[in-house]
């Protein structure tokens, strides 16, 4: 008699041809929430090696898909997606700033839920600290980060 412990089955062992690889895990399980590398929107050189220099950016030299959305960087351990911002915001009048902050916030609070609702947290890196400030002070709800790698 054979001991089938000295021969185990590789289907039963999960390494057998027929095995398909696993689906991703999604927190509420909806395929948009998948994360796709996609490439790099425009042609902005400077925001896209700020994005692609995101601390343990899990697709630099892309951008990510997720929910319809693409955002500039993905930490995918710590599930934090990221928008870069690399205005020269310090070089605008105090009314364009205000302008640019407000439009700015709407946007960014969009994408946040997006993130949210794929179980994702995010953050936003911006060049400057003025830009930090503002920011800040017009949303404290949303995580702004000074990108001392940009």
């Amino acid at each position: 008699m054979v001991d089938p412990r000295a021969h185990p089955d590789p289907e039963a062992q999960g390494v057998g041809a027929n095995r398909r690889p696993p689906v991703p895990v999604t927190p509420n399980g909806d395929p948009k929430c998948i994360p796709e590398r996609v490439p790099h929107l425009g042609g902005d050189v400077l925001h896209n090696q700020c994005a692609d220099r995101v601390p343990q950016n899990g697709m630099s030299g892309f951008d990510v898909l997720i929910n319809g959305k693409r955002f500039d960087a993905v930490q995918s351990a710590a599930r934090i997606l990221w928008e870069i911002k690399t205005d020269n915001f310090d070089s605008y009048t105090p009314a364009l700033r205000r302008i640019v902050i407000d439009k700015q916030v709407v946007e960014l609070r969009r994408e946040r839920d997006l993130a949210k609702a794929c179980g994702y947290g995010f953050h936003v890196g911006v060049r400057s600290s003025k830009h930090l400030t503002a920011l800040r002070e017009a949303a404290d709800d949303l995580t702004v980060v000074l990108m001392d790698w940009c």
